[in-house]
C-alpha cells in the first residue's frame, strides 16, 4: 500500500464515530421532549437501538477508556428500573409501604391477590427503562471511538448548540417555528425541545463549550478565538430571550466556567501584548453582555428576567405542590412508587385545592422525584453518582485536563438545573450527560507526547 492511499485510510472516521454523530444528530431533530407520547420518542429509540445493534455488529476493537465508573452508574439506573418490573408474590408485594389501597382495591372486587412488580405502575417504569437506550448507546460509541475522533467532540456538541440557539432566535424574532415531534408550546423560545427550561440548560452548555473548544489540546485560538467570542453574547442573549429562570444561572455557571478553563491559554494567546490585554478583552466582553442584557430588559424582550421580577412564589405550582410531594415521599419510602410514576401517582393523592386545567407532570425537581419514584435504592445510586461527580471533580481541578474540567462544569449546570426542573429526562440532555461525565472521567483531552506513537497515527 503507498503512502497516500495508507493516509487516505488512515483519515476514514470509524464506524463507532459515524454512528455516534448520526445518532447525534437524530436526537438533536427528535430528542427534546421527555413524554412518553411524543412521535420524537419513537425516532430517537429506534435510532439508539438501530445505532447500539450496528455498533456491535460493525466496531472491530474496543479503544481503551477510563468511563468505568460512568458505565457502572448507568448500569446501576438501569438495574434499579429493571428491578421494578419483577414481580413480587402477593405477601411481599402487599408488605411495601402504599400499596394497602391498591390491597382493598383487588378485595373488594373479589379477585384474587395477583403477584405484582415492585412498581405501582408498570407501564410509566417501562418507558423509564426504555428511555435508558439513549444514555446506553451514546456510552458505548463515544467510548470506543478514536482519541482523534474524540477531539472533535466539544466542535460538534457545540455546533449541535448554535443550530439551536439560530432556531431560538428564528422563534424569538416571530417565526411560527414548530417541531411535530416534540410536544412544544407555540410562542416559546425552545427551538427543537419541549421545554424552555431544558432549552436554556442546552444553550447554557455552549456558554462553558465554546471558550474551551477555541483553545482545545493547547493550539493557538486562530479563528476559533473570535467565533467563540461572539457566540457567547448570542448565547446569553437567546437564554434571556427564552423566559427560562434556570437558564439564567446555569448560563452565568458555564460563561464563568468557560473563561475560567480558558483563562491560561487565552492568557498565553496574548502573551506578546501587555498584560492587561487580556483581562481588558474580558472585561470588554463582560461589559458588551451587560449591556446587551440592559437594552433586552429597557425593550422588555428580556422574559427570563421579566418572568424573575413578576413571579409570585405563592402562586407557582412548584412550591404549592411540594408539601403534598413530601407527604407521597413519606408515604411510600423507603419502596417508592416506581421509576416514571409520579404523574399518575400525584393525581391519586392531588388535594382539591390544587386541581386546575393543567396537570403536573413532574416534581420539578429531580432529587425529590428520584426518592419519590426510586427509595432508598434511588437515593443510593444518586448518592454514588454525586459522590463520584465530587471527587472526579476535585481531581480534574487539580490536574491540566481542561475537557475533564469542562465536564465536571457541565455536569455541576445539569445538577443545578434538576433543583427545579427535569432535565435529565430529555435525549439530548441524556446524550449531553454522557459526554460530559466521559470528559470528567478523562475521555477527553490527553497530554501530547513529543514524538507520535502509533495510536496519535490512527
Amino acid at each position: 500500500m503507498s503512502q497516500r492511499s495508507a493516509t487516505v485510510f488512515s483519515a476514514r472516521p470509524s464506524a463507532a464515530y459515524v454512528l455516534l454523530m448520526a445518532l447525534l444528530l437524530v436526537l438533536w431533530i427528535a430528542g427534546g421532549a421527555s413524554r412518553a407520547d411524543t412521535y420524537g420518542q419513537i425516532v430517537v429509540r429506534f435510532a439508539a437501538w438501530l445505532a447500539l445493534v450496528a455498533g456491535v455488529i460493525t466496531v472491530e476493537r474496543p479503544v481503551r477508556s477510563r468511563s468505568r465508573a460512568v458505565t457502572w452508574l448507568l448500569a446501576a439506573a438501569i438495574g434499579v428500573a429493571a428491578l421494578q418490573l419483577i414481580p413480587l408474590p402477593p405477601m411481599v408485594w402487599q408488605s411495601l409501604p402504599g400499596r394497602a389501597m391498591f390491597v382493598d382495591a383487588a378485595t373488594l372486587s373479589g379477585q384474587p391477590q395477583p403477584w405484582r412488580p415492585w412498581t405501582i405502575v408498570p407501564d410509566a417504569t417501562w418507558n423509564a427503562l426504555s428511555s435508558l437506550i439513549v444514555p446506553l448507546t451514546v456510552l458505548l460509541l463515544a467510548s470506543r471511538i478514536r482519541p482523534s475522533e474524540r477531539a472533535t467532540l466539544p466542535g460538534a456538541l457545540l455546533l449541535l448548540i448554535t443550530a439551536s440557539t439560530l432556531l431560538g432566535l428564528l422563534q424569538f424574532s416571530g417565526g411560527n417555528l414548530s417541531n411535530p415531534l416534540v410536544n412544544d408550546t407555540p410562542g416559546e423560545v425552545s427551538a427543537t425541545f419541549a421545554n424552555r427550561n431544558h432549552f436554556a440548560l442546552f444553550v447554557a452548555f455552549g456558554c462553558a463549550v465554546a471558550p474551551v473548544w477555541a483553545f482545545l489540546h493547547g493550539r493557538r485560538a486562530g479563528w476559533r478565538g473570535p467565533v467563540a467570542l461572539g457566540l457567547l453574547p448570542l448565547f446569553v442573549l437567546i437564554i434571556l430571550a427564552s423566559g427560562s429562570r434556570a437558564g439564567m444561572i446555569v448560563g452565568l455557571i458555564g460563561l464563568a466556567a468557560g473563561l475560567i478553563i480558558s483563562w491560561r491559554p487565552l492568557k498565553k494567546e496574548f502573551g506578546r501584548y501587555p498584560r492587561w490585554v487580556p483581562f481588558a478583552l474580558v472585561a470588554t466582553l463582560a461589559i458588551t453582555i451587560v449591556l446587551l442584557v440592559g437594552l433586552s430588559v429597557a425593550a422588555d424582550r428580556a422574559a427570563s428576567i421579566s418572568r424573575t421580577l413578576a413571579v409570585d412564589t405563592g402562586q407557582d405550582m412548584r412550591q404549592r405542590a411540594l408539601p403534598t410531594v413530601l407527604h407521597m415521599i413519606g408515604i411510600y419510602f423507603p419502596a417508592g412508587t416506581g421509576l416514571g410514576t409520579f404523574d399518575p401517582m400525584f393525581r391519586i393523592h392531588e388535594p382539591f385545592k390544587l386541581l386546575k386545567l393543567t396537570y403536573f407532570n413532574h416534581v420539578h425537581n429531580d432529587y425529590l422525584e428520584i426518592v419519590l419514584d426510586a427509595g432508598i435504592v434511588g437515593l443510593v445510586v444518586l448518592g454514588a453518582a454525586i459522590g463520584w461527580w465530587l471527587w472526579a471533580t476535585f481531581v480534574a481541578w487539580r490536574g491540566t485536563d481542561r475537557l475533564a474540567r469542562l465536564g465536571s462544569a457541565m455536569l455541576f449546570q445539569v445538577l443545578i438545573a434538576s433543583l427545579v426542573d427535569y432535565p435529565a429526562r430529555t435525549p439530548l440532555i441524556m446524550a449531553s450527560i454522557i459526554v460530559a461525565a466521559l470528559w470528567l472521567s478523562g475521555d477527553g483531552e490527553r497530554e501530547r507526547p513529543a514524538l507520535p506513537t502509533d495510536e496519535s497515527r490512527l
